[in-house]
Formats: C-alpha cells, sequence, structure tokens
C-alpha cells in the first residue's frame, strides 16, 4: 500500500503537466483534439485490354442421338466408340466449348479457340442421360440436347423431366427440336399448315421454357429439313440460331438460320466424324455453301426440291454446273434409304443421274450429292416426296 502512495505522489507532476498541455491546446484552437488519421489503402484499378476476337477461328458441331451397346439401326453409337471420338478430340487438340461461347462468338462479345467443336444431343433418349452424359463429364465436355417436348416422360426410351432438370441443374445445355419431330415443310393431314407450324416451333420453346425454368435461343430442325417459311417462323418465335444437318467448318458470319452439323452415325458412316476432324485448310467449305448445299435454289434437279412424285422408279438428275470445276471420279450420290447408288456423271454436260430399277415406298427421299470441286469437298441435298401406292419398298439398291 505504502509503495502505491508513493509511485502515486512522484507521477503526479507529470500527469498535472500533461492535463495542462492539452488544455492550453484545446483553447487555442478551440477544438477538442482529434486522433491522427490512419492512411487508407488506395486501390489501383488496372484495366485488362479485352481480348480481340478471332474472327478467323472455325467451330464444328458434332450430332448424336442414341448410344448403345449393339446398335441396331445408323442412330445409334456404340457407347466405346462415342468416348473414343471424345478422345479423338482431346488428342486432336480441338477445343470443346459450350453452346452459349458459340452464340456469344458470333455476337462479337467474345472469342473462341481457333478450332473449336460443339457437342449436341437429339431428341432426349435416355441414353443421352445415361450413357453419354458420364462420358462427357469425365472429359469435362460441355454439351447441348436438343429436346422435342411430345418424347419426354413417356416410357420407352425416353427421358422424364426430372432427369432434365438434374442435366439442367449440372449446367447442361437444353434447347428446342420442335414439339413432335415432324417434318417442319409438310403438317399431317387435316391440319391447318400455318397454325400446325406455330405450335410446332413456338411451343416447343414455351414448354421447355415453362417446364424448366430456362432459356431457349437455340432450335434444331428435325430430319435437317427446312425451307423459307420454316427459317421465317423460327427467326420470328426468338431463336437466336437454328441448326441444319449440312455438316461443314463454319466461320463467324455463317447464315444463323442454317447453321451446319456433322450427323454422326454407325454401319458403316463413321467417315463422317474424321471429315468433321479435319480441319485442314482443304476440309473447309467455300463461304457460299448454304446456297450450294440447299440444291433447288442453284441448280437445277429432277425430281426439283419439295416436289411431290407419281413414279416409283424415279431418275434421279442433277446438273452440276454451279459446283464449279468437278473433279469426275469423286462424285457421288447418295438416297437416303439405300445409301450409295451407282449414279454416272457425265463431265461434258455436266449431269449426274441415276435410275431405280425397283419400286420406292411412298414416303419423303432426301438425295445427297457430293463431290470435290476446285480441291475442295462440296456437298448439296435436296428432297421429294413419292405420293400413292408406288409398290413394295426396294430393300437394297446396288451400290458401288
Amino acid at each position: 500500500m505504502r509503495r502505491r502512495l508513493v509511485t502515486l505522489v512522484l507521477l503526479l507532476p507529470f500527469l498535472l503537466t500533461s492535463c495542462k498541455k492539452a488544455s492550453s491546446l484545446s483553447a487555442s484552437s478551440g477544438k477538442q483534439p482529434e486522433p491522427a488519421a490512419t492512411p487508407s489503402p488506395v486501390a489501383v484499378v488496372t484495366s485488362l485490354p479485352a481480348r480481340p476476337i478471332d474472327r478467323n477461328a472455325k467451330v464444328m458441331v458434332l450430332c448424336y442421338h442414341r448410344f448403345e451397346d449393339k446398335p441396331h439401326d445408323p442412330l445409334a453409337i456404340a457407347p466405346a466408340d462415342f468416348k473414343a471420338q471424345m478422345q479423338a478430340l482431346k488428342d486432336s487438340r480441338i477445343s470443346v466449348i459450350p453452346m452459349k461461347d458459340l452464340l456469344a462468338w458470333r455476337r462479337g462479345e467474345q472469342s473462341i479457340p481457333s478450332r473449336s467443336c460443339v457437342i449436341t444431343i437429339d431428341d432426349g433418349y435416355i441414353s443421352g442421360y445415361a450413357v453419354a452424359w458420364p462420358i462427357l463429364k469425365a472429359f469435362g465436355y460441355p454439351f447441348t440436347m436438343f429436346i422435342y417436348t411430345d418424347y419426354v416422360a413417356v416410357g420407352g426410351k425416353s427421358m422424364t423431366w426430372s432427369q432434365l432438370a438434374e442435366m439442367r441443374d449440372a449446367g447442361v445445355d437444353i434447347e428446342s427440336h420442335t414439339v413432335s419431330h415432324h417434318d417442319l415443310r409438310h403438317a399431317p393431314k387435316g391440319q391447318d399448315y400455318a397454325a400446325w407450324l406455330h405450335n410446332e416451333i413456338y411451343n416447343s420453346k414455351a414448354i421447355l421454357e415453362d417446364k424448366l425454368g430456362i432459356r431457349t435461343p437455340v432450335f434444331a430442325f428435325p430430319y435437317g429439313t427446312h425451307n423459307e417459311l420454316v427459317r421465317k417462323t423460327a427467326m420470328e418465335a426468338g431463336y437466336e440460331a437454328l441448326f441444319t444437318v449440312y455438316g461443314q467448318h463454319m466461320g463467324i458470319d455463317a447464315p444463323a438460320d442454317q447453321l451446319g452439323r456433322y450427323a454422326i452415325e454407325s454401319g458403316g458412316k463413321e467417315n463422317t466424324f474424321k471429315m468433321a476432324l479435319d480441319f485442314g485448310p482443304g476440309s473447309d467449305v467455300a463461304p457460299g455453301v448454304m446456297s450450294m448445299q440447299l440444291a433447288a435454289a442453284s441448280m437445277v434437279t429432277q425430281p426439283m426440291n419439295d416436289e411431290h412424285i407419281n413414279d416409283p422408279k424415279p431418275v434421279i438428275k442433277a446438273n452440276l454446273a454451279s459446283m464449279g470445276e468437278v473433279e469426275p471420279g469423286s462424285v457421288e450420290m447418295r438416297v437416303s434409304g439405300f445409301g450409295v447408288v451407282p449414279a454416272q456423271y457425265d463431265p461434258k454436260t455436266k449431269l449426274v443421274s441415276y435410275a431405280f430399277t425397283q419400286n420406292l415406298a411412298p414416303r419423303l427421299y432426301s438425295v445427297i450429292i457430293a463431290a470435290k470441286a476446285s480441291g475442295k469437298r462440296v456437298e448439296t441435298r435436296w428432297n421429294f416426296t413419292l405420293d400413292g401406292s408406288g409398290g413394295p419398298v426396294a430393300k437394297n439398291a446396288p451400290t458401288t
């Protein structure tokens, strides 16, 4: 206790002196002393230069349907083959990008790698969920599902809405593929074409957006078939990009209403994937590819594009003059349901033709002609419909 008193007595003069100094300072300034401010760190914002848009980049889009161990038709592909193709993309150093990046690049908002790929799966088969998705997740590849709404939750091989929601939540892009997956150029019998077409294009978008709470700016034509009215209706519905199945390596200015995809199939059609991988100088299609691929607009064909015929043994012809300098030995004709047919090409008249010797069944047919012109591979296609009773279908056409 005594020590504390002694200490207080010794400190008292110093305390009184300090108080007087503080009082005099306050009196002279008329203000209470403020504590010294601590300097705040100043954030220096450095603006990074925007990455320039690579307008010379190329992108190809792959189209798949089903994934089955023992494919029974060309639309299915074995899981092992699909996995090998995904590995081939990686080995070839082709960048797999999401659909949203492709759209942003086309809008001039961001760049993409010089060799890019978008993966799409059509229709809504359960194998897209159960087989393809795990493989794509293992590679870290984004992809798009094109869904036609009538096929959701109907049992069998179809996906459910909850499975689609699960994929949506995991970042899978889901887009429109119509309501019924019918050829959009012709309404089913007894239906008004304008009202039916509006429903297929507008309502498929509305159903997906309502059920899944998403935005669907992309549309894929069933079978890849379309016409001017179909394309116009789809763009008016608010779609930003429309996809066909005419495979090509696309530039930034490819027409938004008919973007090509490589349809990857099995059963001897594996070369399509190899063509898709090839970004070499000879693989790119000339800028006018779209007008060339829709044959009726630029060349004379028989039957004409979208024509209805009654002859069950038609002669298929096309004048290839609009293709340029065609290499005679490179011309190849394919007919849906038959594959390659032994068509004849006359270099003098530029005419390629094939006459069926067996009756065709009444239905829609696609004709595809491929050739090399000026060192590049070009392709064109058109469609015709056989009406009436054309007799039994010719199961196998002669092949080269």
